[in-house]
């Protein structure tokens, strides 16, 4: 894991920032089997394989529907506002990291071509820039992995908040 740079230009901290939380997402799967990875471990049903389809999710439409960019069909509808937390049946650990993976991939292309002040249009109306979108995906990202780390501590024990190379 890359730690942010204490000298490091703006853009570059931030894509930092944000690479530290987003790659606590897989370790705190790795080792898991199906059941445990989709285990809903509150009342309110938050699963480890939830949280990271639900960042996936947000990775594509803050960076890529922002931006204009395509995604591919995302577990998003107006009528189901936990649709991209909920894991179906037919959906695995492998196929929601991959998924994360290409949201990622499609997040950073976007991240790697604009400059911190270019604008896109939010889903809710207003113009933001990818310098706000930065600033918003380390705060989610940043939070889903702490409740990463509780759900995978519920799950058996594992502590810990960053991977170290």
């Amino acid at each position: 894991m890359k730690d942010v740079p204490f000298l490091g230009d703006e853009k570059e901290s931030l894509r930092a920032s944000l690479d530290r939380h987003r790659d606590v997402v897989p370790w705190k799967l790795d080792g898991l089997d199906e059941e445990q990875a989709r285990r809903r471990m509150t009342p309110t049903g938050t699963s480890l394989l939830g949280l990271t389809k639900h960042l996936a999710a947000m990775e594509y439409f803050w960076f890529c529907h922002t931006f204009g960019r395509e995604t591919e069909p995302l577990p998003l509808a107006d009528d189901d506002p936990e649709m991209d937390l909920r894991v179906e049946a037919d959906e695995t650990t492998e196929g929601i990291l991959a998924f994360y993976e290409r949201a990622r991939a499609g997040a950073d292309a976007v991240i790697d071509e604009l400059d911190l002040d270019a604008t896109g249009t939010a889903w809710f109306g207003p113009t933001v820039s990818l310098r706000w979108v930065l600033i918003h995906m380390i705060e989610e990202t940043a939070r889903h992995a702490g409740h990463m780390d509780v759900v995978r501590e519920l799950l058996d024990g594992t502590t810990g908040d960053h991977v170290r190379d």
